[in-house]
């Protein structure tokens, strides 16, 4: 199988491009110098030069705070971009898979949000990235991932910065009324694969099982790593944002399983193997 992705210098691609290393398909990846997805003739070259069997969009506009101001530039990225990938894809009859977030939705639920549940973003960035989920519908092959918290190999995510926080302070306040779940690059490139091989289509929430606050993780994440870092809990409004974050997002990915017929690990597994991953550890209380 022929695989094209772009965003090549993001992390989620990152763990794709160890899939080539491995010699396990036939991957291009390729970054927005290379392959900006805003422009339309440039896609269409490309795709007729390399020809792939299936696009993996890892591009994406993913500043929560500074799509607020700057909401254009996001929208861009992440509405027009996967307009002119849909377009591109389906003339070149290319799967398009492609990643959405949990803050298409608004949080008041208060309960596991599943793939029936009306959308109802709270900031310019969620609203840019269900514009482009409504743009790859548009397309006849496609499919459409919803993730969250994602973390793996690289310096943007959250996990990361906690590494480094912890560094150089004692004590570490993290707020306690954001809910979701936090997910592993490496889950989510081996559920894609499974998908895209098991031929699905449509729309899945792609996350690993359970849930917790980024308080919960933060403890989590820090005690794995043998850390004596006291972190203490604070709602939102002590680290006040530009953009507004949901209170409780964390999505259902029991669709996904079912279609699959696996069990998604849990949250907390991920994060173990995160650590021995990149620290080489696994942390004082494995």
């Amino acid at each position: 199988m022929k695989i094209l992705i772009t965003g090549a210098n993001g992390q989620l691609a990152g763990e794709f491009r160890k899939l080539s290393k491995e010699n396990i398909h036939d991957i291009m990846a390729l970054d927005k110098e290379k392959m900006d997805i805003t422009d339309p003739a440039a896609l269409a070259r490309i795709l007729s030069d390399s020809g792939p069997d299936v696009l993996i969009n890892c591009a994406a506009y993913n500043f929560v705070d500074k799509a607020e101001e700057f909401s254009d530039a996001a929208y861009k990225v992440n509405a027009e971009g996967v307009k002119n990938l849909a377009a591109a894809c389906s003339k070149n009859n290319i799967l398009l898979v492609h990643y959405s977030s949990d803050y298409v939705f608004d949080g008041m639920k208060e309960d596991f949000y599943t793939e029936e549940d009306k959308p109802n973003p709270v900031n310019s960035y969620g609203k840019t990235k269900l514009a482009g989920e409504e743009f790859l519908r548009e397309s006849p092959e496609f499919l459409l991932f919803r993730v969250s918290w994602v973390f793996g190999e690289g310096t943007q995510n959250f996990l990361f910065k906690l590494s480094e926080w912890s560094k150089t302070r004692k004590i570490l306040k993290v707020v306690c009324d954001q809910i979701s779940i936090p997910t592993f690059t490496r889950d989510i490139v081996t559920l894609t694969m499974f998908a895209i091989g098991k031929r699905l289509r449509g729309l899945y929430h792609l996350t690993n099982s359970g849930y917790a606050s980024r308080y919960e993780v933060a403890r989590y994440f820090l005690e794995k790593l043998g850390m004596d870092t006291l972190v203490l809990p604070v709602t939102s409004e002590y680290f006040p944002t530009p953009a507004k974050r949901p209170y409780f997002s964390a999505m259902s990915n029991l669709r996904l399983a079912n279609a699959l017929n696996v069990n998604v690990p849990d949250w907390k597994l991920g994060i173990d193997r995160y650590v021995e991953m990149t620290f080489g550890k696994k942390g004082s209380n494995a």
